[in-house]
């Protein structure tokens, strides 16, 4: 009997990681045969688990949809996730969730064994969070989004652009991104026609939303990409681009998602994009990277850092300088190739 329950406990674990099982693949992860797997299911299904099954060479079995389902079964590492995940939550930056989740994380605690509440606790006790600054957004506004975004329906919604004004939106919706400090919905403009990324605080929905619409391929490899693109250079009047002499794992350390886009050239060395509306802003970002660079454009910005190199040389070593700067321009430029620092 125990080892039944066992048996039991695994083969709904294998039914809640997955949509669908063929009886021969969860006989052959069970180490059991067909006729053992169907009585299993007739377990559960007792138990108070709906299980659908399919019949023929193409059948399989699943745990229906939309049905009251009895408590997940979690492992111990699962357990600890959820509920770390639920302490994390109640500080978030997700408006109106913070009550759920300690009721729930409560609801959890009671339920663990002692050995993972302490672990829990202990992790908790020597864990002090940050919070973050970012703008809040309403949990029931990300749940439309994330719905509209599965069932590809298009979203209507009134948004507050950063000068203020108030534009009507109808947008195919994409994907939710979340920088760790603001929610972007990246999303094709129908009236543009054009991919866009909206803030999610700053965008009010208007329903009745519709109607559905065909995917469109994003034009980027990664949503996380398209993002930082828009956000962190697009946006800007100035975009530049260097060469980090380092590897790429090193560079995204330092350079927040929002602050540039990191692509691997090769083991050691990568390109950073970043954008600005200062050239002097530019300067210092890559300036504090303390790593070795060499910038490619703007034009602008190659000329700038090249005298601000020289300014820097000329305050660390004067007597020097002042030899170096007879018959000089103070502006001469630095060319339109690059230069390495």
């Amino acid at each position: 009997m125990l080892e039944t329950s066992a048996r039991l406990l695994r083969l709904l674990a294998l039914l809640q990681v997955r949509r669908e099982w063929s009886g021969a693949d969860l006989a052959e992860r069970l180490q059991v045969d067909v006729r053992t797997v169907r009585r299993d299911m007739e377990k559960l299904r007792t138990l108070g688990y709906p299980v659908d099954s399919t019949p023929g060479a193409a059948g399989g079995y699943r745990l229906a949809a939309g049905a009251e389902m009895p408590p997940l079964l979690l492992d111990d590492e699962e357990a600890v996730a959820v509920a770390l995940g639920l302490r994390t939550a109640a500080n978030g930056t997700v408006a109106g969730i913070e009550e759920t989740s300690v009721r729930a994380l409560a609801k959890l605690q009671q339920v663990m064994p002692a050995r993972l509440r302490s672990r829990v606790e202990s992790l908790a006790g020597a864990t002090v969070e940050m919070r973050s600054h970012g703008p809040r957004v309403d949990a029931d506004v990300l749940s439309t989004i994330a719905a509209a975004c599965r069932s590809t329906e298009r979203l209507r919604f009134e948004y507050r652009t950063r000068e203020g004004s108030s534009e009507r939106r109808d947008v195919e919706p994409y994907r939710l991104v979340h920088s760790g400090a603001r929610w972007y919905l990246v999303a094709f403009d129908t009236v543009r026609q054009d991919w866009r990324n909206f803030r999610v605080d700053r965008l009010e929905l208007r329903p009745p939303h519709g109607p559905r619409f065909a995917p469109r391929p994003l034009p980027a490899q990664d949503v996380r990409d398209f993002v930082s693109w828009e956000v962190a250079i697009g946006q800007y009047r100035y975009q530049a681009r260097f060469t980090v002499r380092a590897p790429a794992a090193v560079v995204r350390e330092r350079i927040a998602p929002t602050s540039g886009l990191v692509t691997p050239l090769d083991e050691n060395s990568c390109t950073l994009r970043a954008g600005s509306n200062s050239l002097d802003g530019l300067a210092v970002h890559i300036g504090v990277l303390d790593l070795p660079f060499t910038v490619h454009e703007p034009p602008e910005l190659v000329e700038r850092i090249a005298l601000l190199a020289r300014r820097l040389h000329e305050a660390t070593s004067p007597a020097e300088a002042l030899e170096q700067r007879a018959g000089r321009p103070d502006d001469e430029a630095a060319g339109p190739t690059g230069r390495a620092f």
